[in-house]
């Protein structure tokens, strides 16, 4: 390279190629190189991935295979995706890190799954405890105990009603609903050049977003707190601690972990770098990929957290209990089906919002379909697996909801 130079004499015109020669020579200039771009990187990150992905698969496919109690598993399963949806989505980011910011979309998707989990989670405790009528019959009616901690100090001198019940619902409901669109906001303002991470200029997209998304998520995140704080003693023999903090954990780790780094950013200690194919990323990209990193790390500790926090123990045992034959893969593809419809949700939403049942709660019962029944008379109800048999629609049991007057409650 030097000879070269000095046949051609140095001229001016050379001048603009160095960015590749620098390009070739990043491997060799410990400064030059980012970390993250590395093949240490991708590796062990590769390598927390795929044996997270491994664990948290058979985990899922063990609940599957005992798919016994429908209404409390398929959120159970939901849950668990929340490992290789993670996991997978940060590496790819990760090894598409460079001047093309194709990490934001990516990182869309991991994060609308994040407000996915908190409702089934919330969904979850509302099975254990036998649903909104159960639960209103323990708590109807006590004052609610003013705390700091748990953020029930405002709500001195009321007492638990349906509304409590609604208004936990829907603040997780809003953030399945908020942050789709705050994704495909940041997807449409990203293909303008309107966002960038980090960039808390008044003129940027990344401002107003992370605003709405931090409020959207705390309100749901507050509303978890006032369901557990009120239903704390009727979930202990569920074990919901070690739940609670897995799944905490996990959005929360993310959560502050991008708060960190864009203080560090705006600091700047995380200053811009040149990577691939000599492109000159921003402090924010830097930022996002070390974030990835944690998280690819992170889901092998979750994977394996989980694995204890939603043992598949209690539903193999009630499978082998049940008398009925099996029919392991048609068992597995209905209820891993049941799993990903969103028909659950749906009604959750419209009966949460709509101002014609914010007086009524739900209770569900399970009917066995008499003969001739092929389908479900009432658009209310929706089926579920009948626990151990196999046989396919004619073997499920029919789980129908009625609704109850808070009066009567």
């Amino acid at each position: 390279m030097t000879n070269a130079s000095g046949l051609l004499g140095a001229p001016p015109q050379a001048v603009p190629a160095r960015p590749q020669v620098d390009r070739v020579g990043n491997s060799s200039q410990g400064t030059s190189q980012l970390f993250l771009t590395t093949a240490l990187a991708r590796g062990v990150s590769g390598v927390f991935v795929w044996t997270a992905l491994v664990l948290t698969g058979h985990q899922i496919y063990l609940h599957l295979r005992s798919y016994t109690v429908p209404s409390e598993q398929r959120h159970i399963i939901r849950l668990l995706f929340i490992v290789p949806i993670y996991a997978f989505d940060s590496w790819l980011s990760l090894l598409l890190l460079g001047g093309h910011q194709h990490y934001v979309y990516f990182d869309s998707v991991r994060d609308c799954y994040e407000a996915f989990v908190i409702y089934s989670f919330l969904s979850l405790c509302f099975q254990y405890l036998g649903g909104e009528s159960a639960i209103m019959a323990e708590i109807r009616g006590k004052p609610i105990r003013p705390s700091c901690f748990y953020g029930t100090c405002c709500l001195r001198g009321m007492s638990y009603s349906i509304g409590f019940l609604r208004f936990c619902k829907q603040a997780t409901l809003q953030f399945c609903i908020v942050k789709p669109i705050m994704a495909l906001a940041t997807i449409v303002l990203q293909a303008f050049g309107k966002y960038h991470d980090g960039d808390f200029n008044i003129h940027s997209g990344y401002l107003y977003v992370t605003l709405i998304y931090n409020s959207s998520v705390s309100l749901a995140l507050y509303a978890l707190f006032l369901f557990y704080f009120a239903t704390r003693e009727l979930l202990q023999p569920f074990e919901p601690v070690l739940k609670f903090l897995t799944i905490k954990a996990v959005i929360f780790l993310s959560f502050w972990q991008g708060m960190l780094l864009a203080i560090l950013e705006r600091c700047g200690v995380l200053p811009e770098a040149q990577v691939i194919e000599g492109s000159r990323v921003g402090a924010g990209t830097v930022a996002a990929g070390y974030q990835n990193l944690a998280i690819c790390i992170e889901m092998f500790f979750a994977s394996v957290a989980l694995r204890y926090a939603f043992t598949c123990q209690v539903y193999s045992e009630k499978k082998e209990r049940s008398p009925a034959p099996t029919a392991p893969m048609q068992s597995i593809s209905s209820g891993l089906k049941e799993t990903v419809s969103p028909q659950d949700i749906v009604q959750d939403a419209i009966h949460n919002f709509s101002p014609a049942y914010q007086q009524y709660t739900q209770q569900a019962t399970h009917e066995a379909p008499g003969p001739g029944q092929g389908r479900d008379p009432l658009p209310s109800a929706h089926p579920g697996m009948d626990g151990g048999c196999g046989g396919g629609r004619k073997s499920r049991n029919v789980e129908k909801r009625m609704l109850i007057p808070a009066e009567e409650m």
